[in-house]
């Protein structure tokens, strides 16, 4: 099968770096993927073979089913671009000022795209079903498109699913996998720190918004290590403080927000109350008062074993043992986590940097650029394992 399979994948190797750099020069932002919804919708139907729907506006699903009934497994891509402004020298650049695809995405769709098509010239040999599914809106939450398409019902009957992403910090050749907690909650928190503005010679009139809030940030620093176990994983970042007008006026009230991640759900639950204690504390300890907002993004990425042993094999068949790299959890958040709440799935990452062709830049950068050759490393994968879960 796999002389068979890099045979099929090479056949049409063309074809899916032809509609990855149509996809990378028209990427749209999260809930506006019209026109790529589009390309995609009509692509799949000129297969033949499939039942193209879209289960949202500006998402696509296609399913493959088999001579035989069986397992149903399903696949899925992100569509979705940043608003970001491309600042690299590729002839297909985006042609959309202020939006890239820097994530990847556009690799995504096109591999799957190229995955369905051999799929549908396998159609005989199925036992089973295979569904693909290209959703909107991961770089936007809440609440994601994941969840979206969850409720429209595309996970329902499936037995497993399966979910890839292009990641440079890997050199291409390489696939990483975890066992377990792969990916963060990405929760986000939002405080007022609410004091007495006055003069900015006599402070002692006034109860300072921006000390008292230069303390909470400190103190919130606190959490980790001290309140929480070092041994576990959780990250608190204070991104954003703003406060003041001018430089001799003392604010009467300063914004603090931020993000948690975390890769226990127990954890995500436990690090907001430990959060709002310190703010009360440190508030009530100067006379100050405060507003505190805790915003819940996407559930952690945590792998199932089964499936995660379905894909290690996969990759040693097809790429070596030498391609796996077995990759530490990683605090950013994936809305793939949405499918593990109905199925058993299982995530992750193609490696696409190239340090000699210069694809070094991390992801979301205006430089990111991914090398090529992983769409056939993943379209590899996605058949192998998908067609390792049907049996």
């Amino acid at each position: 099968m796999i002389s068979n399979l890099n045979f099929l994948v090479n056949s049409i190797k063309d074809q899916v770096i032809f509609w990855r750099r149509h996809l990378h020069q028209n990427p749209e932002v999260s809930y506006h993927e019209g026109a790529t919804s589009q390309f995609i919708y009509r692509t799949l139907l000129a297969f033949g073979n499939l039942e193209v729907t879209q289960p949202t506006k500006t998402s696509v699903m296609a399913r493959l089913i088999g001579k035989r009934s069986g397992k149903v497994i399903a696949i899925r891509a992100d569509m979705d671009a940043l608003p970001i402004q491309e600042d690299t020298t590729v002839d297909y650049a985006s042609h959309n000022p202020g939006v890239m695809h820097a994530c990847g995405h556009d690799a995504h769709i096109a591999m799957l795209l190229g995955v369905a098509k051999i799929f549908c010239s396998m159609q005989g040999n199925i036992t089973g079903e295979l569904r693909f599914i290209f959703q909107h809106a991961e770089e936007l939450f809440p609440p994601g498109g994941a969840e979206e398409l969850v409720e429209a019902g595309v996970m329902d009957g499936v037995d497993a699913i399966i979910g890839g992403h292009v990641w440079t910090p890997l050199e291409i050749g390489k696939v990483g996998l975890t066992y377990g907690p792969m990916m963060a909650s990405p929760d986000s928190f939002y405080i007022t720190i609410k004091g007495k503005g006055g003069h900015g010679a006599m402070p002692h009139q006034t109860i300072d918004a921006i000390l008292v809030g230069a303390e909470v940030v400190v103190n919130l620093q606190h959490i980790v290590s001290r309140n929480i176990d070092p041994i576990d994983q959780v990250v608190i970042s204070v991104c954003r403080f703003v406060g003041g007008t001018t430089n001799n006026i003392i604010p009467n009230k300063v914004q603090i927000d931020g993000t948690i991640r975390t890769l226990d759900p127990k954890l995500r639950q436990k690090v907001p109350l430990l959060l709002e204690r310190i703010v009360k504390g440190v508030t009530s300890a100067h006379g100050a008062d405060y507003d505190l907002k805790i915003v819940q993004g996407y559930r952690q990425v945590i792998n199932d074993e089964r499936v995660v042993r379905v894909l290690e094999e996969t990759v040693r068949e097809v790429m070596g043992d030498a391609a796996i790299e077995f990759v530490h959890p990683s605090m950013g958040a994936e809305d793939f986590s949405a499918y593990q709440q109905k199925a058993p799935g299982a995530f992750f990452f193609i490696g696409g940097g190239n340090k000699e062709k210069g694809y070094v830049y991390p992801h979301h950068h205006p430089c990111f650029m991914i090398d090529e050759d992983a769409l056939q490393i993943g379209m590899k994968i996605f058949i192998q394992a998908a067609i390792k879960l049907l049996a």
